[in-house]
């Protein structure tokens, strides 16, 4: 009674995390009936890929699949590179202050990213970064929660592995980058697959410092269609789907990882 009282709460929370998704993805393949109806319908009517049509007809989508693709990549990338230097030294070096920059780290948890917002936009502007991908990039390229997870996978690691490899000679960079790299290689998995997401769904920052629209990533440039349909939510509602599907995908393919990754977040 115990194990079915479970699963019937886990279909329910699988209900309430889908349901917008669907409801959203069947309104973008009806072309009939009132979408705002009560009860509402839950599955298309007159079902078409019409509205999808329009999307990529009005709007350049190629171009913004590309540059949400380019931004994901790169944060991606300087996000791995830098944490991971970030977080070694912190989990295996012992110098003077170690602890008091590890909880200066910290406490930026407490604080929403918002609040950085202008900071941040003072700063690109005196770099002359407004209106370029670095100047959406950078900001973005180093948190608290990717160090302090790639910060516990470098304490995972043995330490008598370590102690062999400078025993034999090996510097601390080949240390980091042959063998402490290569064995976080989970950890490094999941803050990836959690950076790219949030890279690519990422609105409110591109959105204020980008302002050439053949430059905006998809979360920025799909939000056209609420200018140039204003009345027709099923168009909207078919250029949202093209923007979930390429992380939902990403995501099913990489879940592995991922997984593999906050299990040993966990330990």
């Amino acid at each position: 009674m115990k194990t079915i009282t479970h699963y019937l709460l886990l279909c329910a929370i699988a209900v309430v995390c889908v349901f917008p998704f669907w409801w959203t993805l069947v309104t973008a393949l009806s072309t009939e009936g009132n979408i705002f109806a009560y009860p509402p319908t839950f599955w298309p009517k007159a079902p078409s890929l019409a509205n999808f049509a329009e999307v990529f007809n009005t709007l350049p989508m190629w171009a913004f699949f590309r540059n949400s693709v380019f931004i994901a990549a790169c944060t991606v990338f300087w996000k791995l590179l830098l944490c991971s230097a970030a977080a070694y030294p912190l989990a295996r070096m012992q110098f003077k202050g170690r602890k008091l920059v590890f909880g200066l780290i910290l406490a930026t948890l407490v604080l929403p990213s918002e609040v950085n917002f202008l900071v941040n936009f003072i700063t690109v502007t005196k770099l002359s970064l407004v209106d370029t991908y670095a100047g959406v990039i950078l900001p973005n390229v180093v948190n608290a929660v990717a160090i302090l997870l790639l910060k516990q996978a470098f304490e995972e690691v043995p330490q008598d592995l370590i102690d062999a490899a400078r025993v034999d000679g090996a510097s601390e960079w080949i240390i980091f980058s042959k063998i402490m790299l290569p064995l976080i290689a989970p950890w490094l998995a999941t803050v990836g697959i959690l950076t790219a997401v949030e890279a690519w769904n990422e609105y409110i920052w591109p959105s204020i410092v980008m302002s050439k629209p053949d430059e905006f990533p998809l979360s920025v440039g799909v939000l056209y269609l609420r200018g140039t349909f204003g009345s027709s939510t099923r168009v909207i509602a078919a250029g949202t789907v093209l923007t979930i599907l390429p992380t939902l995908a990403a995501f099913l393919f990489t879940q592995r990882f991922f997984m593999r990754g906050m299990e040993g977040a966990v330990k």
